[in-house]
C-alpha cells in the first residue's frame, strides 16, 4: 500500500532514540501491520511542562500566577509516525461510529471540523438563546488523560473497529501506549551530555543499542496501573475521543429526553436543559462520569440559570445569574465577552515582552558604543506582530476574529488598541 504525502507524515527535529527517517521508509513501516505488530517500542522522554494561569486581583490591582504543572511525553521518530498513521484510521472509524450514533454535533475538540472554538461557542451559546429561560451546567473532568482506565478504552477501541478482539498491529499499539515506557528527558540528556538548551546541536540520536541497554535501561519507568496513556503523543488526543464514545452517545440520549442540548470539548462538557430538569441532568452525568471511572473537578462546576427580566428601555431581556463561561468567553445572556483572564495573560506576555526587546536593546546598544557605532532604535517589527493589529495571528486578531463571528460589540478589548485598528 503506497500512500502519496500522507497526512500523518510529519519531520520532527527533535533528538530521541533514534534517527529521522524519509517519507518512504515511514510508508513501508506503518503500513505493514506484521511490523508494527512486531514493533518493539521505544520509551517516551517526558519532561515536565508549567504554564500559568494568570488573574487580575481587582483588591490589590496587580496580575497574580498561579502556576499549572502537567506532564507532557513525546515518542521517538518511528513510534510518533506509527501512532499517527493509525490515528489518522482510528478518527476515519470514529467519524463513521459518530455518524451512526447521531454524535457528529456533539463532540468538539480533535476532529477535522471546519470550525473553531469560536464557532462551538457560538452554537452554545444561540441554543441559550432559542431557549430562552433554561440552566447551563459546565462540568469539567479531572486529570483527563491520566485517568482513562485501560479496560475502557479497549472495549471502545474495539467497539469503533466493529469487532471483538483488537487486531494484533492495534493490539500492539493498545499495549505501547497503555503499558507505555519512559524516561525523564532531564535524566537522559544529563546521562549523554546533551544541552538542554541546544539539542539539536547534539548527535541525530541519543545513543547507541549497546548504551541503550547498558545505561538507558535501568532509567526506565513503566506503566502499570492500569489506567492512564501519556499526553501529548499523535494519537493521545483521538484516544481520548474513543473513550468517551459510550459516554456521549448515553449523555446525548439522556439530554435529547428532557428536550436539551449536550456538548463535549475534550475534557469540558457543557449540558443545557429546562431549568426544571437542571438537577436530573447533572446527578445523570456524574453518575455516567463515575462508570467511566473518571472524576469532575468539583470546584470548576459551573450551573447558570438563565431568565428574563424587564429592562426599563428594551423590555424583556435574557439574563444570567452570573456569566456562564465556556470555551474562553464569557455569555451573560445578551452579550459575549473575552474572559479577564485571557486579558490578564495578554496583558502579562505583553508587558514580558516589551520588557525584553527594550533589555536586548540597551544590550547591543552597549556593545555597539564599545565598538564606536551608533546605536540603534527598538526593533518594533516583531512587537507589532505579536501583540498588535498589525499581526496576522495573535491574541489580538483573535479576538477581532471572535467579536466578529459571534457578533458582540461588546468584546472586550482595550480602547487604544481599537481605535488603532479603525485607523489601520
Amino acid at each position: 500500500m503506497e500512500v502519496e504525502n500522507p497526512s500523518w507524515y510529519k519531520s520532527r527535529g527533535y533528538v530521541h532514540f533514534d534517527r529521522p527517517i524519509s517519507v518512504d521508509r515511514a510508508v513501508k513501516i506503518v503500513t505493514n501491520p506484521l511490523k508494527v505488530a512486531r514493533r518493539a517500542f521505544f520509551p517516551f522522554l517526558h519532561f515536565e511542562l508549567t504554564t500559568y494561569r494568570v488573574k487580575w486581583n481587582k483588591e490589590s490591582k496587580t496580575l497574580v500566577k498561579n502556576p499549572k504543572k502537567r506532564t507532557v511525553s513525546y515518542a521517538s521518530h518511528i513510534d510518533s509516525h506509527i501512532y499517527s498513521y493509525y490515528s489518522s484510521l482510528l478518527s476515519l472509524a470514529y467519524e463513521n461510529a459518530l455518524k451512526a450514533r447521531g454524535l457528529s454535533a456533539n463532540v468538539l475538540a480533535f476532529r477535522k471540523l471546519n470550525e473553531s472554538n469560536i464557532g462551538f461557542a457560538k452554537m452554545a451559546f444561540e441554543s441559550i438563546k432559542r431557549r430562552g429561560e433554561c440552566t447551563a451546567i459546565g462540568l469539567d473532568i479531572e486529570g483527563f488523560f491520566d485517568n482513562l482506565d485501560h479496560k475502557i478504552l479497549k472495549s471502545s477501541w474495539n467497539s469503533v473497529l466493529g469487532g471483538k478482539n483488537l487486531p494484533a498491529d492495534h493490539y500492539a499499539i493498545f499495549k505501547s501506549i497503555t503499558s507505555y515506557a519512559k524516561v525523564s528527558r532531564d535524566a537522559i540528556y544529563k546521562e549523554f551530555g546533551i544541552s538542554k538548551n541546544n539539542p539539536r546541536t547534539q548527535p541525530a540520536e541519543i545513543c547507541s543499542g549497546i548504551e541503550f541497554r547498558q545505561k538507558v535501561r535501568t532509567l526506565i519507568e513503566r506503566n502499570d496501573k492500569g489506567f492512564g496513556i501519556p499526553q501529548g503523543s499523535p494519537i493521545s488526543a483521538t484516544l481520548s475521543n474513543l473513550y468517551l464514545i459510550e459516554f456521549d452517545e448515553l449523555m446525548k440520549n439522556f439530554v435529547d429526553s428532557i428536550g436539551g442540548d449536550y456538548f463535549r470539548y475534550c475534557d469540558d462538557i457543557l449540558l443545557i436543559t429546562s431549568t426544571r430538569h437542571q438537577d436530573a441532568a447533572l446527578r445523570f452525568a456524574e453518575r455516567m462520569i463515575m462508570e467511566s471511572k473518571l472524576r469532575i473537578q468539583q470546584k470548576k462546576t459551573e450551573k447558570r440559570e438563565f431568565k428574563f427580566q424587564n429592562h426599563k428601555d428594551r423590555g424583556k431581556i435574557l439574563r444570567s445569574t452570573k456569566p456562564l463561561q465556556y470555551l474562553g468567553f464569557l455569555f451573560d445572556g445578551e452579550q459575549i465577552f473575552l474572559r479577564s483572564a485571557s486579558l490578564a495573560r495578554f496583558s502579562d506576555r505583553l508587558r514580558r515582552g516589551a520588557k525584553l526587546a527594550i533589555a536586548t536593546m540597551n544590550k547591543r546598544n552597549r556593545h555597539r558604543k564599545t565598538l564606536g557605532l551608533d546605536v540603534r532604535p527598538l526593533f518594533r517589527k516583531k512587537l507589532r506582530e505579536r501583540y498588535t493589529h498589525f499581526g496576522r495571528r495573535n491574541f489580538l486578531t483573535y479576538g477581532y476574529k471572535a467579536a466578529d463571528l459571534l457578533e458582540s460589540r461588546a468584546m472586550v478589548i482595550p480602547p487604544f488598541l481599537m481605535r488603532a485598528r479603525s485607523r489601520g
